[in-house]
């Protein structure tokens, strides 16, 4: 059965989404004893739900306080949020780890190309200095999986980034400079240099080192730094097992897997697929999890399915991996 859900899951077409998505309904409603548990509280008949609007969304809340899990099995692995101090972290009990690389791989080069054609620098000292990120799980992978010479980490090395950084632009080498928000503004601060070659992707996070400030503002810092056009953004969450990408604006698209839905702040219930509203995830990576999320961020989709993020609803954590709001 594992080895059909990831043909369904990672095969699918705009046409099949909804179908799979309440067959993993059904499947998660029967697997999961947290999401099972939430699903009759609202006294909802699962019989009865045959749209995605109707889904129940599980709040992402409850990954800081349960085991949320499709199945019983042993981990591979346990991804942590990053949080900020004194903060509950939430946590994703993963039973497959080629399920998360096979969605990482696929959506990076459904919107990227071949990660073999790039170097692949990773700027994001705060999520290495704990061993339980999916960021940086991903992001190792698709160093791996570039297999330049160059590719790697690069903590605080803003020096030696800054040299490896000129001899690819002077080979014209594809490259993808992917870092925590902080970093690449400390980076931008002390190593400004005009790139062609090099694409800069922002992950969000401040972690506390700066200020926050709009998208608008950290972009604009960027951009004249590096004197590029735009500035890319990756949203991902801990809860999920697939990213959605910006190639600039601020305006995500999704991999064929996954779709955002808006609820109403007043009423939750109230489930929308355009318009402005607070963020609903459907990731159908999450087989093993829940594939439904109701997130805590805010945004705006639009009428081809891709979306913002307009910032945070009041009284939520702020999220090391969220995007910074606008």
């Amino acid at each position: 059965m594992e080895n059909q859900w990831n043909h369904k899951v990672f095969n699918i077409n705009n046409e099949g989404f909804e179908t799979l998505a309440l067959e993993i309904f059904h499947f998660q409603y029967q697997n999961n004893a947290v999401y099972k548990a939430f699903t009759d509280a609202l006294k909802l008949e699962p019989g009865t739900i045959d749209s995605i609007n109707k889904i129940p969304y599980l709040p992402v809340r409850f990954f800081k306080s349960m085991d949320v899990m499709s199945t019983n099995f042993k981990p591979e692995a346990i991804f942590e949020s990053s949080g900020t101090t004194g903060s509950i972290n939430s946590r994703h009990i993963v039973k497959d780890l080629s399920i998360y690389e096979e969605s990482f791989l696929m959506d990076f080069e459904l919107f990227y190309g071949s990660v073999n054609d790039y170097c692949i620098l990773g700027l994001l000292p705060s999520y290495l200095e704990r061993g339980n990120s999916s960021l940086v799980y991903m992001v190792n992978k698709l160093i791996e999986q570039s297999d330049h010479a160059q590719s790697g980490f690069y903590l605080d090395e803003y020096e030696k980034l800054s040299k490896v950084i000129t001899a690819l632009e002077n080979s014209k080498q594809k490259t993808l400079l992917i870092g925590v928000t902080f970093a690449l503004l400390d980076f931008a601060e002390k190593f400004p240099m005009p790139l062609h070659s090099t694409i800069i992707m922002e992950t969000g996070g401040m972690k506390g080192r700066r200020k926050e400030m709009i998208r608008e503002e950290l972009h604009g810092i960027l951009k004249k730094a590096f004197s590029v056009k735009n500035i890319h953004s990756e949203y991902g969450m801990t809860e999920l097992l697939s990213q959605a990408y910006s190639i600039g604006d601020g305006i995500f698209n999704l991999p064929p897997w996954m779709k955002v839905l808006v609820r109403g702040e007043e009423d939750p219930f109230l489930v929308d697929q355009s318009g402005a509203g607070i963020l609903n995830i459907i990731d159908l990576a999450n087989i093993y999890s829940c594939s439904f999320i109701a997130t805590d961020d805010a945004g705006k989709l639009n009428d081809d399915g891709s979306f913002e993020v307009l910032g945070r609803v009041d009284g939520s954590d702020l999220r090391g991996c969220s995007l910074l709001t606008v």
